[in-house]
């Protein structure tokens, strides 16, 4: 989740600390025996970080009062850093880094690389494809006398001489996928390799019109921009032969779980009721929200997916929970209003409307936040919200760990003080939250998330606002997730996901396609926000990825363990058909780059169909979160456009080497080609020019 919305809770900020006036860390840093200058940052009372611009080389970080003999670190680990300390890193290639220094009680030091620089490489030649036949080189891959069939049209040829002529299918823009036609025995499945299937479930497909308005909730009889619009997990259910059809094998579904039951004042302007259909304002963690249906209703969802060969995974949060409500404070009873309101307003308060001259954010002028009853909420032992006797929390950038992000209720996920159950849960009707000894905020918050691992069999975690969270707790999460996994397995040995291991991918905001420390805290795989704005040229040229795709199957092969998951749309960015302005041609283009790229890759519902951007308000980013357009799948056009990413998805998904192979260039010019190989499972794809026509 990326924060665009404005205050539900008037979160009173203190005074910023005299940053400036701090002392900064005393540590002299060395390139190759040449010393660095150090712009330190000032970040909170004990930790700071500054930016470095490193070539290759051996990196050598001392204290004050350290001797000459110095230790040498792997990257890129949170290293405890004392007064003697001496640390030298093999800085592997030329690129940003961020060195981070804590100067408190438990005093470390960590380099991250930030973004690595670019890899050189010719421009890419983007002439149009003629329409002809295509000879290429594949000789480096295929033997002479293999037939190789290209899996767009069909055709199969012989490879003579090491190289190979096909002519590729109309309306292919050139494109030709070259697999052998006599394939060994299936490669086996490799995450790296992964097609996730992201939706936001409210917005996909309704399978039970029933439960529309849960708890009371109502369209706005306008644009409906932050309603429920009505998708729940039977609509899911129900299309997920589309899904398959992709070549999918991972189902990343929006939380599920129960969401404040009332909205908040939507955009900047206040000009649009704002729910929590997006899964991101959650209420209690421990049950279904009624829009998406019942327990029934997801264990269909998760066996039938499992007998198509998907894994599903949770969106979930542990930084915050949602805002509170008018709707969530008359139902629930917590909070107050000021004297005087409870007769200004109607009888179900979620109907207040504002006047001609105020906004929806207006409806925090009838609430009493200073009131002792908020100790009924969450409580302050719990989260840090700015209201009653609860803690301020500071701005997120100063202090990204206990911030607060869009101001929304901050966990404190770094407590080691045991809690007792908030008052609300202890006494709401349907729950599954149960009061434990000795639990902190972040063991009841892991308990809740993992459960429905160990009850359901939920395959993995979507990880939301990573870089919010201290990276001990993901680590906490993920072992506790493991356990459920293996518990569930244990109940349900005939699952054909039974044998299959916990998968756990992080939005870190801004994160790029390297390594870093994250992947040692319980992480598989973070989402890589680079290729969003390469994928527009990608689109038009297959060739223009290359760079991009180089580098990723250089960093895949140089780190055991890593992966990366990138997206061209997405819920927090934009939609790829507004960056194409609706031109189903680079929509077309856009199912090669995104579903040939290394590592794994992420597909926003509705990029196979060109789905719209929607109605947005005063956020410009509701409008990415448009209904599937399933009323457009049976135009010629879009049908053809789905055909076409079926094809290349299903390609991808019988090639393990698509996305976990080596890269290897072998034509840079036109035709563009490229083979991936991993064991004996190799592809060659081929383009003949560009995606536009002249």
């Amino acid at each position: 989740m990326r924060a665009h919305w404005l205050s539900a809770l008037p979160l009173l900020f203190g005074l910023a600390l005299p940053l400036s006036s701090l002392a900064a860390p005393e540590l002299s840093v060395r390139l190759n025996d040449q010393p660095l200058p150090l712009n330190w940052n000032a970040l909170a009372a004990d930790r700071y970080d500054t930016v470095l611009e490193l070539e290759p080389g051996r990196l050598h970080l001392v204290m004050p009062q350290s001797g000459v003999e110095n230790t040498s670190l792997a990257p890129f680990r949170r290293q405890p850093l004392g007064k003697d300390s001496a640390y030298r890193y093999e800085v592997p290639e030329a690129g940003r880094y961020r060195l981070i220094v804590e100067t408190g009680a438990s005093a470390a030091l960590r380099l991250l690389p930030v973004k690595a620089a670019e890899p050189k490489a010719a421009a890419p030649v983007c002439r149009a494809w003629d329409g002809g036949a295509v000879e290429v080189a594949v000789g480096d891959v295929f033997r002479d006398g293999q037939t190789l069939r290209d899996a767009l049209s069909g055709a199969t040829a012989v490879v003579r001489n090491g190289q190979v002529t096909l002519q590729p299918a109309a309306g292919s823009d050139g494109l030709l996928l070259l697999e052998a036609a006599d394939p060994a025995k299936p490669a086996p499945r490799d995450w790296r390799n992964a097609i996730v299937y992201f939706v936001l479930t409210d917005r996909f497909a309704n399978g039970d019109p029933s439960n529309d308005r849960s708890y009371g909730r109502e369209p706005d009889g306008a644009d409906e921009i932050g309603t429920f619009h009505g998708g729940d997990l039977k609509g899911l259910t129900e299309r997920l032969d589309h899904i398959a059809s992709l070549g999918v094998d991972a189902l990343w579904i929006s939380a599920p779980y129960e969401q404040i039951h009332g909205w908040v004042g939507g955009g900047d302007s206040g000009d649009f009721r704002h729910y929590g259909y997006h899964g991101y304002y959650a209420l209690d963690f421990t049950q279904l929200d009624a829009n998406m249906g019942d327990d029934n209703d997801l264990r269909t969802l998760i066996s039938e997916a499992h007998a198509r060969g998907i894994r599903v995974l949770f969106d979930v949060v542990m930084n915050h929970p949602g805002y509170s409500t008018l709707q969530d404070m008359q139902q629930i009873g917590f909070g107050a209003l000021r004297d005087g309101m409870a007769d200004y307003l109607p009888e179900q308060w979620s109907a207040w409307q504002p006047e001609a001259h105020e906004n929806l954010h207006a409806y925090h002028n009838l609430v009493d936040y200073e009131h002792p009853s908020w100790a009924a909420w969450w409580g302050r032992d719990w989260v840090r919200a700015g209201i009653a006797d609860y803690d301020t929390p500071p701005s997120s950038t100063v202090d990204p760990l206990k911030g607060s992000l869009a101001f929304l209720p901050d966990f404190r996920t770094e407590s080691e003080a045991v809690v007792a159950l908030p008052e609300f849960l202890a006494r709401k009707a349907q729950t599954r939250a149960e009061p434990r000894e000795g639990y902190r905020v972040r063991d009841y918050l892991i308990e809740w998330l993992t459960g429905w691992v160990r009850e359901f069999g939920v395959d993995g975690f979507r990880v939301d606002t990573v870089k919010h969270v201290e990276p001990a707790t993901w680590a906490e999460l993920r072992a506790a997730a493991e356990r459920a996994r293996a518990d569930w397995a244990r109940t349900n040995p005939d699952d054909p996901m039974a044998s299959e291991p916990f998968w756990m991918v992080g939005e870190v905001f801004g994160h790029g396609p390297e390594a870093s420390d994250y992947l040692n805290q319980g992480f598989d795989a973070l989402i890589n926000f680079d290729f969003q704005e390469q994928a527009v040229a990608a689109s038009d040229c297959l060739a223009a990825a290359e760079p991009s795709y180089a580098d990723y199957g250089r960093r895949l092969a140089d780190t055991p363990g890593h992966n990366l998951l990138s997206y061209a749309s997405s819920h927090d960015t934009a939609l790829f058909n507004q960056l194409a302005k609706g031109d189903l041609t680079r929509q077309r283009g856009l199912a090669a780059a995104l579903l040939l790229a290394p590592g794994a890759v992420q597909v926003y519902y509705g990029d196979e169909s060109a789905r719209a951007f929607g109605a947005s308000g005063s956020d410009p980013y509701q409008g990415t979160r448009s209904s599937m357009n399933w009323a457009e799948h049976e135009r010629p056009e879009i049908a053809g456009l789905i055909e076409h990413w079926q094809r290349i998805g299903q390609f991808r998904a019988r090639h393990p080497a698509i996305g976990a192979g080596e890269h290897k260039l072998l034509s840079p010019g036109q035709p563009y080609a490229f083979a991936r190989t991993l064991g004996d499972d190799r592809i060659v794809v081929v383009q003949a020019g560009a995606s536009l026509t002249p």
